[in-house]
């Protein structure tokens, strides 16, 4: 399963008997997917996965879903297409230290899937923002776990 698409809602069986959910709400030319992690792990599918995807989101990443899973080792099932909340409509933007050469943060970037923003100093509003960056599929995982 590679070809997944804004949209798409999919479990991902991690510990144990355990499921995640996740659903792709873009893509970009340059990168892979962009997801949103649902809260929460579930013993069983919920009866209502409309429900679901309005549910709060854990974390956003880019990651290259499908394929980082099987590295990883953990089984995805496609679920179906549902629309993306709002509040997650929009390219989120994501932030990325630039460091000196001792690795002291000197200022950060901003990236929005078009253009790039920079400040010195994090507020605590961009101090929630994503990583720029390319998620493993073991540390997707960890971060399912938490």
């Amino acid at each position: 399963m590679t070809d997944l698409t804004p949209g798409d809602l999919v479990e991902i069986h991690v510990v144990g008997d355990k499921k995640a959910y996740a659903q792709i709400t873009h893509s970009h030319p340059s990168y892979p997917p962009v997801v949103r992690v649902i809260k929460g792990l579930y013993d069983t599918r919920p009866a209502d996965l409309d429900a679901l995807v309005s549910g709060k989101t854990s974390f956003v990443a880019m990651i290259p879903l499908a394929s980082a899973m099987t590295r990883a080792g953990a089984t995805v099932e496609k679920l179906g297409s549902y629309q993306v909340p709002l509040e997650h409509r929009d390219f989120p933007t994501f932030r990325t230290p630039i460091r000196d050469k001792k690795g002291e943060i000197v200022y950060w970037w901003f990236w929005d899937g078009r253009g790039l923003t920079y400040d010195v100093e994090l507020t605590e509003a961009q101090s929630a923002l994503p990583m720029r960056e390319v998620m493993t599929g073991a540390r997707f995982l960890e971060l399912l776990a938490q």
